[in-house]
């Protein structure tokens, strides 16, 4: 994101400016969503997930480090089974959301989407404008890439088993 569009390059600053990567490296963050393969739109937030096997004294580094920022908030949620930890704030113009679950990183659905979505796109490089005019017309990421690949059902799960049918991650 160094080298790429403006946004990026923004995006990357502002990244290194809150020295988020070094802070929270404990937890393996990982920058995640439409930004980094370039199917944003100007809503578009920045998705940093992360590794938290212990929630408590995640919950309190997220408090501590990031309260004072603009918009935060932090909740607690059950997802698949999982309690999770999702903070929002902004800084520098962007929107963050700081997502954290007791799975590796690599394994978890934001990372998981956003590879089958990146070598979606670099099979076909149509389709980066095909996706960017559906979120412009209100569609989330993976329903546009399940509306245009004819992906039926839940649309969360059945990009990942697009991906696994398609040979691009492991079921």
């Amino acid at each position: 994101m160094k080298m790429g569009t403006e946004k990026q390059q923004d995006a990357f600053t502002a990244i290194m400016e809150l020295d988020i990567l070094n802070e929270l490296s404990t937890y393996n963050p990982v920058l995640c969503g439409t930004l980094p393969i370039g199917i944003d739109i100007s809503s578009s937030d920045l998705d940093i997930i992360m590794e938290v096997q212990e929630i408590e004294p995640f919950e309190e580094l997220i408090k501590k480090l990031y309260n004072k920022e603009d918009g935060f908030t932090i909740k607690r949620k059950t997802i698949n089974g999982k309690e999770v930890v999702k903070a929002n704030f902004i800084f520098r113009g962007f929107e963050f959301e700081l997502f954290g679950q007791a799975q590796p990183v690599h394994r978890q659905h934001a990372y998981l989407h956003m590879m089958i979505e990146h070598e979606l796109l670099q099979r076909n490089p149509d389709l980066q404008q095909k996706v960017i005019q559906l979120k412009k017309q209100g569609y989330k990421t993976e329903p546009a890439f399940c509306k245009i690949f004819d992906i039926t059902g839940d649309p969360y799960e059945g990009l990942i088993r697009f991906g696994v049918e398609e040979g691009i991650i492991m079921g």
